[in-house]
């Protein structure tokens, strides 16, 4: 039996892939299994997600809620761990899930805690060894595996699993040092962004409006075409948008601008109707309505705020009756609820990032089993690969999925010796 500085794999991540692979790997196989990770308590990631409820997977999900590489690579993985298999999974650690109407999976009791818990203890009782507050700076590839040297000294194993995660929520201890360590392995990093962030503005009105939620279509414009459409509930805030229409939004604006474009964004306040047929039913109701406001007609569709805002952005005064709207301020009236422009100048970074684009190039691994093709015995799992999944759940199943995948890979492994 290999002694516990000299596993048979050792696992560098205790977040949701790290914690998924070495469950998996124990069970499916004799190997021994040490999981290091730099924090002193693992998982704040799985602490902090969802509002700290941890949206732990989706009721559907399939390739097409992802971004990054080759679909059908995506597909492969999420096939180990299909959605019903994962909700089986975590009913047996003693996480009963519950579906909203959204279809995203919550614990029962909407605690984060739970979820990690029930992690923790299933590795103890497959046995694996977690060594936390332990940083690796270093993994070697030598003639027999591998050596990994970490701030309480040497290790050495057969096989290594890097599942350190990407660069979001840094104070979890996502460093991206996954990223360099698969770089010296030879690795191709395709350049990474933030995902699932929110998003700045300059110069609008979002301050006075802080606080206001609505469902909206956001458009992101590159080079004068539609290059996406996301429809969903949108948070005016102080600094400019969140919400999860802008939050999936962001990883898309930020990868246009890394290719050297200028990506716009507009909002439709009213989505589904376009400005002909709200600017037609602005004159219906000026017909039907002769006497009444334009600005308590608009706020009988918008918040009272944003609805003051609007006129003023549409340079309508306020005080107007519908039958006095002239046919260009009703068009501009129009135009601010389809297609109201929203000036991004960035998105918070990472540090208020749920996900990264990015990483780990996706047809550099063996999707049947997330062995790189560059090196021998090196796995690689989670969010460090280029895959980054839309909100809802679907990060943590690429998690769940690639961990149970790289557990069949070296459980592959240990039946060829």
């Amino acid at each position: 039996m290999p002694d516990a500085d000299s596993p048979d794999v050792i696992v560098v991540g205790a977040g949701a892939a790290g914690l998924a692979t070495a469950i998996f790997a124990r069970r499916l196989g004799r190997a021994s299994v040490l999981l290091v990770d730099s924090a002193t308590r693992p998982g704040a990631k799985i602490l902090v997600s969802g509002g700290s409820r941890c949206n732990v997977t989706n009721g559907v999900v399939s390739e097409r809620d992802y971004r990054g590489g080759r679909r059908t690579i995506i597909r492969r993985v999420l096939s180990r761990l299909p959605v019903d298999r994962t909700i089986a999974f975590f009913e047996e650690i003693g996480v009963a899930l519950k579906e909203e109407p959204t279809g995203k999976l919550f614990p029962r009791s909407d605690r984060s805690r739970d979820v990690l818990d029930g992690l923790l203890g299933a590795a103890q009782a497959a046995g694996v060894h977690i060594r936390p507050a332990t940083r690796v700076h270093q993994v070697r590839r030598e003639s027999q595996g591998f050596m990994v040297e970490t701030s309480r000294g040497r290790l050495t194993a057969r096989h290594v699993v890097l599942a350190t995660g990407g660069l979001s929520l840094p104070k979890t201890g996502s460093d991206g040092a996954g990223l360099a360590f698969a770089r010296g392995f030879g690795h191709t990093i395709v350049e990474t962004t933030p995902a699932l962030a929110p998003l700045v503005l300059h110069g609008g009105f979002n301050a006075s409006v802080s606080g206001v939620s609505l469902d909206v279509e956001l458009t992101l414009w590159v080079d004068g075409r539609v290059r996406e459409r996301i429809r969903g509930p949108m948070l005016w805030t102080h600094f400019g948008i969140s919400g999860p229409a802008a939050l999936d939004l962001s990883r898309h604006w930020l990868r246009a601008r890394l290719e050297g474009a200028t990506p716009a964004v507009t909002a439709s306040l009213s989505p589904g109707q376009p400005f002909e047929s709200t600017d037609a039913a602005w004159a219906t109701l000026a017909q039907r309505q002769p006497r009444a406001g334009v600005q308590n007609a608009l706020a009988g569709h918008v918040p009272a705020s944003l609805a003051a805002e609007l006129l003023a952005h549409a340079g309508v005064d306020p005080d107007t009756r519908l039958a006095d709207l002239t046919r260009e301020a009703r068009r501009a009236l129009a135009h601010a609820t389809t297609a109201l422009h929203l000036p991004v100048a960035d998105s918070r970074g990472y540090n208020y990032a749920e996900a990264t684009a990015g990483g780990v190039a996706l047809d550099e691994i063996d999707p049947a089993t997330m062995e790189s093709r560059v090196c021998r015995g090196l796995f690689l799992t989670g969010e460090m690969l280029d895959v980054d999944g839309r909100l809802g759940g679907f990060n943590f199943q690429w998690a769940w999925s690639s961990g149970r995948a790289a557990a069949e890979g070296l459980a592959a492994r240990a039946g060829e010796r």
